[in-house]
């Protein structure tokens, strides 16, 4: 186990290195292209583009340049943006990352609760009514796009509804920090978190549904019903861990994918200002500093989630560690 965490270790660092240089190459190395003026934004004074390209040493070798940026951007933390006037990029992150954090995570409790229920009780129940009402739960949630969602829960939740009992305890728009309101936090998440996970509930059910009927063909699945153990255990202790295997990498990829800014769309309805609200004002002024520290920060956190991904798959399946 302890050579497959290290081997898993060395292989993320060498995906995090290999994303910095491409996307280094991509924004500071594009033939015909001048970074100096992407990097000032539009129509910026000879005089900025002359302290942008001293800033940035890009008067020097590209390796040079990398070791810059990096050192900028890991070390000294002093990254600018020149396009919104000398903000720094980092706080900016930090600032963001709790806010996506918060979302996400209360989001993924939400799928994993709710497709894991929805897919245990439709196999068990396969071909019943309560089946067929389950299914087409999940392809309602599946069908409607988050920001519809988003809209419609806001217009009953904060206006046509919001003075009766049922809703009038929900707060308005925006992000209530944790360490300063943990009841507060809760409340402002509540919405935002069941919009944004409501695709996934119904995605994590069907998917698990199909695992688990399938896997309730396999010989080890009639070998327990042999044994006389009773059809409850075999399901939770049996059919259920094989078909997490699945789920597992699905929902490595989703949490990665959503903290990486995926959740754009929610934080944009709620008024949350997380990494995905960030990149998408920085991409509008092309503000390069910021969307290159952003295109780091999100592909860390794919790479972290397939890491996790790998170790709890070695846990679940001891054929991974002979791998």
């Amino acid at each position: 186990m302890l050579t497959l965490l290290l081997r898993r270790v060395a292989q993320m660092l060498f995906v995090m290195f290999g994303i910095s240089v491409l996307s280094f190459l991509i924004f500071f190395a594009t033939p015909g292209s001048d970074p100096a003026a992407r990097i000032a934004g539009r129509n910026a004074a000879p005089e900025t583009l002359a302290e942008v390209r001293k800033d940035f040493g890009l008067d020097r070798p590209l390796y040079i340049q990398y070791a810059l940026m990096m050192k900028r951007l890991f070390v000294t933390r002093d990254l600018t943006s020149f396009v919104n006037r000398g903000h720094k990029v980092i706080p900016q992150i930090v600032d963001a990352t709790p806010v996506t954090l918060s979302l996400v995570f209360a989001a993924a409790v939400f799928w994993i609760v709710g497709g894991v229920s929805i897919g245990v009780l439709s196999a068990a129940f396969k071909g019943s009514l309560l089946d067929a009402l389950l299914m087409g739960f999940c392809l309602l949630c599946i069908s409607m796009p988050v920001y519809w969602l988003g809209e419609v829960l806001n217009l009953v939740t904060q206006s046509r509804m919001h003075d009766s009992w049922l809703f009038s305890w929900v707060p308005p728009l925006g992000y209530v920090a944790l360490t300063a309101d943990p009841w507060g936090w809760f409340k402002a998440l509540v919405i935002p978190a069941l919009t944004l996970s409501a695709l996934y509930v119904g995605l994590y059910g069907r998917v698990l549904r199909a695992a688990i009927i399938e896997s309730n063909q396999e010989d080890f699945i009639r070998t327990a019903h042999a044994k006389g153990l009773s059809a409850t255990r075999v399901m939770l202790h049996h059919s259920l861990r094989v078909s997490l295997v699945g789920i597992v990498t699905m929902f490595g990829l989703d949490f990665g994918a959503l903290v990486g800014g995926a959740a754009l769309l929610t934080e944009v309805v709620f008024g949350l200002h997380g990494i995905g609200k960030l990149t998408y004002d920085s991409l509008r002024t092309l503000d390069l500093p910021v969307i290159m520290a952003t295109v780091l920060y999100a592909s860390f956190f794919v790479v972290a989630a397939n890491f996790i991904v790998d170790v709890i798959y070695a846990a679940i399946d001891p054929r991974v560690r002979l791998d």
